[in-house]
Formats: C-alpha cells, sequence, structure tokens
C-alpha cells in the first residue's frame, strides 16, 4: 500500500488517538502530554501518531527553541542523536508531506503545530509548542493540539543560542514518544 494511501486510510478510521506523551530528557525531565485535535487536522494527526507508534520520534531532539515563542523537534531524519545537528530542522519523514488544514484555533501558550516550509502544504513530521501565544501564525500553520500536562517541562526545555534559535551544544531530546487511546 502506498503510504499517503495508508494515511489516509488511518484517518478514514472511526478510532483515532487522543494523544501523545513525550517522554523528555536534557535540561528538562519529565513527561508532556498532548491532546491532539484529530477532528481539527486529521491528516497531520495520522501522520504524527504514524510517526510516533513506529518509533521514530524516540531519540529526536529539540533543535529551534526560541524563548517567548516555541520549541521545535520531529525532524526524525536529521534531528536525532548521535547525528549531524548542522542539518537538524531540514528534514522530515519517509511518508509524503500533508495538505494544509488551517483552523480558527488561536496560536496560544501550549497549542501544538506543524512545522512546514515555505508550501503551505509542506508539513511532514516536525512539530513545536507554543512557550506564549503567537497570533501572527494563526491561518498560516496547521494547529494539530495542545499540551494538557507537562508545560512546565515544556518551559524547561533548553533555549537555543544559534540562528534562528538553533540550539547549541547537547540539545535535550525526545526519549520516548507513545500513542495514547
Amino acid at each position: 500500500m502506498h503510504k499517503l494511501t495508508a494515511v489516509l486510510a488511518v484517518c478514514a478510521a472511526p478510532v483515532f488517538a487522543e494523544g501523545l506523551e513525550i517522554d523528555v530528557s536534557g535540561e528538562a525531565n519529565g513527561t508532556i502530554v498532548i491532546d491532539l485535535f484529530e477532528e481539527t487536522a486529521p491528516l497531520h494527526v495520522a501522520q504524527i501518531t504514524a510517526i510516533a507508534g513506529a518509533g521514530d520520534y524516540d531519540g529526536v531532539v529539540f533543535h529551534r527553541v526560541i524563548d517567548g515563542f516555541m520549541a521545535q523537534t520531529g525532524d526524525v531524519q536529521n534531528g536525532i542523536i548521535g547525528g549531524n545537528m548542522a542539518r537538524a530542522g531540514m528534514g522530515g519523514s519517509d511518508l509524503p508531506d500533508i495538505p494544509a488544514e488551517f483552523s480558527d484555533i488561536p496560536f496560544e501558550r501550549g497549542v501544538v503545530g506543524m512545522a512546514r516550509g515555505q508550501n503551505p502544504n509542506s508539513a511532514n513530521s516536525q512539530f513545536f509548542i507554543m512557550f506564549e501565544p503567537g497570533y501572527f501564525l494563526n491561518g498560516e500553520y496547521t494547529v494539530v493540539g495542545e499540551v494538557t500536562e507537562g508545560m512546565e517541562i515544556v518551559d524547561a526545555i533548553k533555549r537555543g543560542t544559534g540562528a534562528s534559535g538553533a540550539v547549541v551544544g547537547q540539545p535535550d531530546m525526545m526519549t520516548a514518544v507513545r500513542v495514547t487511546k
């Protein structure tokens, strides 16, 4: 089965995942619980839960972290501990990019959005968690969920000091990501 067909088949299924549990280690240590918005962004939720279910997010770093804005992770090609961190944030997954699923949900503190390139239909595996509201993102990026527990862990994630918020030195990482039902 083609990967896009498989993702679409998952989206058509009557039961979706309810969320993610992300174990974080580094300067931040603990678990972040995310409620996923499968009705708002079914294609995006299907993709990230497929990636998480395969274990591909395990060991992936928070490569771009901007104080007062957001923490970004999810580059399963280049953002793996032990890899070339200079390329972290440039990759995605083996799955195809996802068409935008914009909504009227505002980017508030704790909201989880999908990262993408200039093309609105280029989201793949990377996502970000908001430290503070970022209303300029409204209607421009897909909202996939929100943090329901562990926002203090998000707040403790090592900040980037490099260009565009790149984390210098040893970044914090997602040691394990579990899909919850």
